[in-house]
């Protein structure tokens, strides 16, 4: 069934759960770091890469001792703690990398809770015939490396770790040097469930200090047999350059047509609910919109009504020189333009005052008409900044939209009714996900049907993972015999 949250819905969850953790207000600064929250020491963080790796192995070691309701056992108590302190971790993240919506945050935790996949993923295929009988099972890897984001720190540490460990994997955690607090918070939030579970201590690891260093030692240890990467384009190719089987979750930019056979007043709230969910920091969120012209003042007017401002032509460029700046490659000398770490997931008010305009709460996205060409199009912004383009038919849409998308085959959006203009782009951009007519969280099953994930694997072609992606397959054949008919 499709979890269907209205803002309203999501708001009044969180302060529900928010009220019995007595209060949920954010702990001071000096409450935690990455070894401790509130005095007391998280478990499974090691201060060498070395040691969370054999920390990691011994818990590979105890998950294959287990049996498959034992497993289960280990992630419905995962989910349930997941459930309760998903306000604690939305605060964290917030509060230690300044990006996000605490209350979004504290939703996605719960949709990682409910609609992740466990063991129930894990199938075995049988054939029998003239020869026999043949058992292909889905079998673990072993211990697993993971490199973890800023964007989705704590939801993508309990995504990737009951989808591991319902596969039977070990887990070690090498997380976003600026988002380490919340990640090890969810790699201790682990550990306690599995202890209060029966499971061991320590099931999944991770470190005190990740580095680039220790990523290599991640990389080359001779006990990490899969490596799953989610982050930029940078350390993915690290990933996949390794030597080792990976799995890799790349970057996004992903498009949204409307045309004129949208439901327009639908389509303009979806557009801005997706766009400004955790202030646009979902790789799947809309990035750029291509609205055909004319509908395009409608769009924009519903659009308004649902929480956007718009800015002037000479206030988007005022704009986009302050969220992006020129970095020149110290190796070639090649100057290109970067995304402000500094604005990547602030409120749009936030974004609103640095060029002297100051707006209410209730403004959650910046709108914009601008040229194909503008680098609010053409850039990733991961914040709630979203440009309009002007096209004149489907065919110029599609054609600008999956130039846009730069061939990420991440993500793409469209509101029609018109199924032809539907197939013609969704088989022009493929894209993993293609959402119809929703806001762009529908794709990964927050309203929308399916499981969930925050490793959404292009780039090597698992799409949304889940626990079997974490697997390999093993045969077993008994030759001439055990067909019972």
């Amino acid at each position: 069934m499709a979890i269907n949250w209205t803002e309203a819905q999501i708001e009044e969850v969180v302060n529900a759960v928010i009220k019995n953790l007595n209060g949920g207000a954010p702990v001071a600064k000096s409450g935690w770091d990455s070894t401790q929250y509130n005095g007391r020491r998280l478990i499974g963080v090691y201060a060498d890469m070395n040691a969370a790796i054999e920390a990691a192995t011994a818990g590979y070691k105890a998950v294959r001792a287990m049996s498959l309701e034992e497993r289960e056992k280990v992630i419905s108590a995962i989910r349930d703690l997941c459930r309760k302190e998903a306000p604690i971790m939305a605060n964290l993240g917030v509060t230690e990398t300044k990006m996000g919506r605490v209350a979004h945050k504290t939703a996605k935790h719960i949709l990682v809770a409910d609609k992740t996949p466990g063991t129930a993923d894990i199938v075995a295929q049988v054939k029998t015939g003239d020869y026999g009988l043949t058992l292909t099972e889905m079998a673990p890897f072993g211990v697993v490396g993971s490199i973890t984001p800023s964007t989705n720190p704590s939801e993508t540490v309990i995504c990737n770790s009951i989808g591991m460990i319902a596969a039977g994997n070990g887990v070690v955690f090498n997380p976003h040097p600026n988002a380490i607090a919340t990640s090890n918070y969810a790699v201790d939030l682990v550990n306690r469930a599995s202890a209060m579970a029966g499971g061991p201590q320590v099931l999944v690891a991770s470190v005190v200090k990740p580095t680039l260093d220790t990523a290599q030692i991640m990389y080359k240890h001779p006990n990490i047999r899969l490596l799953v990467c989610t982050g930029g384009p940078g350390v993915v190719r690290s990933v996949l350059s390794s030597g080792k089987k990976a799995i890799g979750a790349g970057a996004g930019n992903p498009p949204v047509i409307v045309d004129d056979t949208a439901d327009i007043k639908k389509a303009g709230k979806d557009i801005i609910d997706g766009c400004s969910f955790d202030n646009n920091l979902p790789c799947i969120a809309e990035k750029e919109v291509f609205a055909f012209n004319n509908i395009a003042d409608e769009l924009i007017a519903e659009m308004q009504k649902n929480g956007a401002y718009k800015i002037t032509a000479e206030q988007a460029d005022k704009l986009s020189k302050i969220v992006l700046v020129d970095v020149k490659n110290p190796k070639t000398g090649i100057v290109k333009k970067t995304v402000s770490r500094d604005c990547v997931g602030r409120d749009a008010a936030v974004l609103l005052e640095k060029i002297g305009v100051r707006v209410g709460p209730d403004v959650r996205c910046i709108i914009c008409e601008t040229g194909f060409e503008h680098p609010f199009v053409q850039e990733e912004l991961m914040m709630p900044i979203l440009p309009i383009v002007r096209v004149n038919n489907i065919d110029q849409a599609i054609d600008l939209a999956v130039k846009a998308e730069h061939g990420n085959r991440h993500t793409a959006h469209m509101h029609s009714k018109n199924i032809d203009n539907l197939t013609r782009f969704a088989r022009a951009v493929e894209t993993t996900i293609f959402v119809k007519n929703a806001p762009s969280y529908a794709g990964i099953g927050f309203g929308g049907e399916g499981h969930t994930t925050f490793t959404i694997a292009g780039p090597t072609g698992e799409g949304l993972t889940s626990a079997r992606s974490f697997t390999r397959f093993r045969r077993c054949v008994l030759s001439d015999a055990f067909r019972i008919i």
